[in-house]
């Protein structure tokens, strides 16, 4: 037998596929889904989806012009396979490093990328606007969009849907790997779906709305129903038709000859928006992803035989399972604590709290602005709730933080994940902005614990606060190796604490920031500059009473935090100018996340690029001091 000769080798744009016949494309799968696999075993990312999606994207960019036509993806863990046949397969092993390609779809990386995404159920409602953009134009290219069953828990979903009723020339792809919303799929569901689908019932269908426009409208209605609610009964999809969409599905989404025949129907039609359920299995194709409780969806580098993923060379406790052990430990003892998760279960550490406490654990999927609605309801009935959520991702619940939780005064505990800088998920998952949008509400508490100890003494904090909303937020990643206490106990609230004690400078340290200060003020004393170093433990309530003490005291105070312009920071000097303390010639200065989004790299690389390692902390106080920076004993400048 004549070798294989490969394929993806000479498939430099999707164009390159458009004459490939169907064994053609399934071999193009199979090294693309080979390729995926490789790429991610040395960089790690999201594997398990990308590998689902494999035949989809072929099939996709075989039956579609892109980037002519629009093709968005949905969050974007999925896209590693669309960004190897999209003229990105020379750098596809640089993928989350610095310098290198996004985890995600990016604008500015690909013509191929039209709109970037990061988080969930954002496609149909950016795929109505390029729809709605390209009839403004009157152009006739095609928009689709590709989203997942887990982001069809997210309601932006369903209001995107709802107004794209009567749009014409969209079809939107719902990708079902993990819900199993839809009956088993085989031969007799893909013939039907092809049957639906295609020219020879659609011209039948027309020709039955045209004779049907002769009946009065009762007469009418009730034929346009009776064939909604028979293909409905036959392929599913009655509520997708009640929104306006023409359903087809569900298909096997690793048959490739039925997704391409299929596709190529639902691009010729025309008249509403089409709905192609397809059925996928995360991990498809590679043993280890497809055995995986959680399909690999994030994955470390790993040996591509075994499956093996490098482990961790740390040895303290991660910040997300101390807070998950400590929230056990309370639990234990107050039955009315409970634990809200917005489909992240394992990623806040609620899992195990789950195995504790099942019938007191929540996920309601990809819907955070439930998740802040639904555990104020619980506090509004004398429970205990903590909600767990990436910063990140809290944004997405801001209004119903405020308008539900923190204007009634109600005692939601938010364990805000993720916070400060993230690493190699970049600006998209970046926990940037909680301290300044927490901080502006009247009555939040807001805490940022210095290591995984303290983080032990803000859930505490959290539990014992039941007259008020409040916020404690700790960073991805290990913690700095220092001892729990086997029940913390909490914060005096507002009140910070003074670490080391010096003369010439304050370094006023909000959240994890704490060990790289004190390494700036021994890099101070090795100037002859003393410094006293400062853990605030809160931005709000602020502990006015140390912040003035630091400004008498010192000739200038600079503050420390990982998070965006207009946090802890502008707090700090905001109590400053109230109470006078700048009056008297204090210098300070604020340092804070830079004003841009920072593209992704190692965590400890984009603090030093934001000046906030220890040498940016010294310049800063240098700065403040109007020392000159090169000279070895602090000369002044």
């Amino acid at each position: 037998m004549p070798p294989v000769t490969p394929l993806l080798d000479t498939v430099a744009s999707p164009a390159d596929t458009r004459d490939f016949t169907i064994p053609q494309l399934r071999q193009l799968a199979d090294e693309l889904r080979a390729e995926t696999i490789d790429a991610v075993s040395q960089t790690g990312g999201h594997l398990g989806a990308g590998l689902g999606v494999v035949e989809l994207t072929v099939a996709l960019h075989h039956v579609y012009e892109t980037p002519r036509d629009i093709l968005i993806w949905d969050v974007g863990h999925q896209a590693y396979p669309h960004k190897i046949l999209t003229g990105r397969r020379d750098r596809i092993r640089t993928l989350r490093q610095g310098g290198g390609l996004s985890g995600f779809t990016k604008r500015s990386e690909s013509d191929y990328d039209p709109f970037g995404a990061a988080h969930a159920a954002t496609s149909i409602s950016a795929a109505l606007g390029f729809a709605a953009a390209r009839d403004a134009e009157g152009r006739d290219n095609k928009v689709v969009a590709v989203i997942g069953d887990g982001s069809m828990s997210a309601g932006m979903a369903y209001e995107a849907m709802n107004n794209a009723g009567s749009t014409k020339q969209l079809t939107v792809i719902l990708n079902d790997n993990d819900m199993s919303i839809a009956p088993p799929v085989g031969g007799m569901s893909a013939y039907f779906a092809r049957l639906v689908s295609g020219g020879g019932y659609q011209s039948l269908r027309n020709l039955g709305k045209s004779v049907a426009k002769a009946f009065p409208r009762p007469m009418r209605e009730a034929a346009r129903k009776a064939e909604e609610y028979a293909r409905g009964m036959v392929t599913g999809g009655t509520f997708f038709e009640e929104l306006g969409f023409y359903y087809v599905g569900p298909i096997d989404g690793h048959d490739m000859d039925a997704l391409v025949h299929v596709l190529q129907n639902a691009r010729r039609i025309d008249d509403k928006p089409v709905l192609v359920h397809v059925v996928t299995h995360k991990g498809k194709g590679y043993a280890p992803a497809e055995n995986a409780a959680d399909k690999y969806h994030g994955v470390v580098k790993f040996d591509v035989v075994t499956g093996q993923q490098a482990k961790s060379q740390g040895g303290a406790p991660q910040y997300t399972k101390v807070f998950a052990q400590e929230l056990i430990k309370h639990a234990e003892l107050d039955p009315k604590i409970v634990a809200i998760t917005a489909a992240m279960p394992s990623g806040t550490g609620l899992d195990l709290f789950g195995e504790r406490f099942p019938e007191r654990t929540f996920d309601v999927g990809i819907a955070e602005q439930h998740a802040v609605t639904f555990a104020a309801g619980l506090a509004a009935d004398g429970m205990k709730p903590f909600c767990a959520l990436y910063s990140t991702f809290l944004q997405r619940g801001y209004d119903q933080v405020v308008h539900d939780v923190a204007i009634q005064g109600l005692p939601v505990r938010f364990a805000v994940d993720r916070a400060g800088l993230v690493g190699a998920d970049g600006a998209t998952h970046a926990g940037s902005f909680d301290v300044g949008y927490l901080g502006a509400l009247p009555g939040m508490v807001v805490m940022a614990p210095s290591d995984e100890a303290e983080l032990a003494q803000a859930v505490a904090t959290a539990v014992a606060l039941d007259d008020r909303p409040s916020a404690f937020r700790y960073p991805r990643g290990e913690g700095v190796g220092v001892q729990i206490p086997t029940l913390a106990a909490p914060f005096e609230v507002g009140k910070g604490r003074i670490v080391r004690e010096g003369t010439a400078v304050a370094i006023l340290s909000f959240g994890t920031r704490l060990a790289e200060s004190l390494k700036a003020a021994d890099m101070l004393a090795a100037r002859g500059l003393s410094a006293t170093v400062a853990d605030a433990r809160f931005a709000k309530p602020l502990d006015i009473d140390l912040i003035l003490r630091l400004a008498r005291e010192h000739e200038a105070l600079v503050t420390v935090e990982e998070g965006a312009v207009g946090g802890f920071g502008a707090f700090v000097l905001h109590a400053l100018a109230e109470h006078g303390a700048l009056d008297r010639g204090l210098r300070v200065r604020t340092l804070t996340l830079p004003d841009i989004f920072q593209d992704h790299d190692k965590p400890d690389v984009m603090y030093a690029q934001a000046g906030l390692d220890a040498e940016g902390i010294v310049r800063g106080a240098l700065s403040a001091l109007g020392v000159d920076n090169l000279s070895a004993k602090g000369r002044r400048a």
